[in-house]
């Protein structure tokens, strides 16, 4: 049987020690791969960690930089500067070390110290559950999606953009590349047929150039958070554009007391909340109608 394609990305001594912990029968369950200088290789199959006491030279790093990049780190630089690098398969490489910043603008990353290799899964059927309270009738609910980081909102998201797609037009704004996760152009997750994608451009910036190119009948963008999302979200809901938005955030509570995320409310941008959590390694799913929340 062959071995998963994500450890092809690394030098071949490092691949056995790899070998010996993922195959093709847990590798459904791996979620990051974390590789960091004099230190030992950390694996996370979903809520379990293991550690592989291979100790990672700096030598290692800039062999895997090497793979990653197709020996062109220089055809990577915009995407480096963005701090990762999305992989065929749409697995993406984080990437930290020393940031080298002119006029306020990031133009390289130098002296690699680690690299977080996240491991792509598209969960075909995610959404299922959700998908009544979000569109019914032919009607588009205007949702926000919350949940603490690691939780699933960006692959609920984008199940929901797929099968909406079915019956909708949809402009994705995919500032960080983690819904299609898009690779020399092609979307590597499948996001459906009617769905038109903006990469790697701020979210208030694409919201307003799908809307006015695209007109798409449903917006979506992940991890909102700044006063120019909420302004992007609004020319959106009053041009007569559903939205469907994801953010980061413990429960409904804390976000009413976000001063940027509450703006939603208060200005009737949002219908429908739905926050994710894990209970017991379970995802947990809660449906609110905005009015319920809050009264």
């Amino acid at each position: 049987m062959d071995e998963p394609d994500i450890l092809n990305y690394f030098p071949n001594h490092i691949k056995i020690e790899l070998s010996k912990y993922i195959d093709n029968f847990n590798y459904n369950l791996l979620e990051e791969i974390r590789i960091r200088v004099n230190r030992p290789i950390i694996l996370k199959f979903n809520s379990e960690i293991k550690k592989i006491f291979y100790i990672i030279q700096t030598e290692d790093i800039l062999k895997i930089m090497e793979f990653i990049t197709e020996n062109s780190v220089y055809s990577y630089q915009k995407q480096i500067c963005e701090g990762f690098i999305t992989l065929k398969g749409g697995h993406r490489v984080g990437i930290s070390g020393n940031v080298v910043v002119e006029n306020n603008k990031v133009i390289n990353i130098n002296y690699i110290y680690s690299l977080n290799f996240r491991i792509s899964k598209e969960v075909i059927g995610v959404a299922d559950k959700l998908i009544d309270s979000i569109y019914e009738n032919g009607k588009i609910y205007n949702t926000l999606i919350v949940s603490p980081p690691g939780t699933g909102k960006t692959t609920i998201l984008r199940d929901l953009i797929r099968k909406l797609s079915e019956y909708k037009t949809i402009g994705v704004v995919d500032e960080r590349g983690e819904i299609a996760a898009m690779y020399k152009n092609i979307p590597q997750n499948s996001l459906g047929t009617q769905v038109d994608i903006l990469n790697n451009v701020p979210k208030c910036i694409g919201m307003k150039m799908l809307i006015r190119s695209m007109a798409p009948e449903i917006i979506c963008a992940d991890e909102i958070g700044t006063n120019e999302d909420i302004e992007a979200i609004k020319y959106a809901v009053t041009s007569g554009v559903k939205g469907i938005f994801t953010a980061h955030g413990e429960n409904i509570q804390t976000i009413k007391k976000n001063p940027i995320l509450s703006e939603l409310f208060k200005n009737n941008l949002i219908d429908r909340i739905v926050i994710l959590n894990n209970i017991s390694g379970k995802r947990n799913i809660v449906v609110q109608q905005i009015d319920d929340v809050l009264n």
